[in-house]
């Protein structure tokens, strides 16, 4: 588990399941570079989010690192973030999942050896961190409504593996869109933003509460958002049809979804969600929360190494 120093500066937490096995072959990548550069590290191999948290949890307790560097998917990264949050501890990412959301969101490279430098760099940033009821913290979106019944399909499916072992975990959000189509039905939202009275939206299909501009594997659901702006930006998807619902997931790939008649942008720093019917809120591709539940921003609560100063 060691390198065999005791005094060292980077620990290395790898999901050797996530991506279908990426995790474990990235590290055996990766690792031979920290040897012949000398850096000194330590590691934990893990086959669950569950796992890495516990992980993370005991190498604070026994001897904090200057830095996390996690090798996995959206899962993993979410599962550590409060810890790292409340001891201060910046994280880096060598993303080794399927959808790869949080890379994506911070400017971090997808390649593990182009991460790996950044992990290293010493440059780091204060972003922010979603926060919801019960001390959970998400770094990129809260879905809530479709979109979050489409994670929910796809993480249960055994398409997702068979996409990410062709390379292509895109598609199985794709599928999993046209597959929770045909069953949800959409439903009166109330949303209340810093407090203001209630708006509400009748047949509201999804609400996205998000930190960075895309999710979904590059869905840019807001793409005016800022990761250190302290403010929390909100799209609202509802009034439309199942056909017009279906076209409108094409034009988020670019962002050009905004200006539609039956989308709702809005910004704040806490917003209030209540549905006429039950809604899962899904953070960083995670279940988090059901409705009611209220989202509120945590201005520069993590530090994180990206690849921008």
């Amino acid at each position: 588990m060691t390198t065999g120093e005791r005094l060292f500066l980077y620990f290395f937490i790898i999901n050797e399941l996530a991506g279908n096995g990426a995790g474990g072959r990235v590290w055996g990548e990766i690792e031979p570079i920290l040897k012949a550069r000398g850096v000194p590290y330590r590691y934990a191999i893990t086959s669950s989010a569950a796992q890495a948290q516990q992980c993370v949890r005991d190498a604070i307790a026994e001897q904090p690192p200057t830095l996390v560097a996690v090798l996995g998917g959206d899962g993993t990264i979410h599962s550590i973030v409060p810890l790292l949050s409340a001891s201060g501890i910046p994280l880096a990412v060598i993303p080794a999942g399927s959808g790869n959301d949080t890379a994506r969101g911070f400017g971090i490279p997808r390649k593990p050896l182009a991460a790996l430098d950044v992990a290293l760099s010493g440059r780091m940033r204060s972003i922010d961190l979603i926060g919801t009821a019960g001390g959970e913290r998400t770094l990129t979106a809260l879905a809530v409504g479709f979109d979050a019944e489409v994670a929910n399909a796809v993480n249960a499916s055994g398409y997702k593996a068979w996409c990410n072992r062709l390379g292509i975990g895109r598609l199985a959000y794709i599928i999993g869109v046209l597959q929770t189509l045909f069953r949800y039905q959409p439903a009166r939202l109330e949303l209340s933003v810093d407090g203001s009275t209630a708006q509400t939206f009748n047949e509201a299909w999804l609400v996205a509460v998000t930190n960075t501009t895309s999710y979904g594997g590059g869905l840019r659901i807001c793409p005016e958002a800022h990761t250190d702006d302290g403010a929390l930006d909100i799209c609202v998807v509802h009034r439309c049809t199942k056909w017009q619902l279906l076209r409108l997931f094409p034009t988020i790939l670019f962002g050009r979804h905004t200006k539609l008649p039956f989308v709702t942008m809005l910004r704040a720093s806490k917003v209030e969600i209540q549905s006429e019917l039950q809604r899962i809120g899904f953070g960083d591709g995670e279940q988090v929360a059901v409705t009611p539940l209220t989202a509120e921003i945590h201005p520069g609560a993590l530090r994180l190494m990206t690849a921008q100063g």
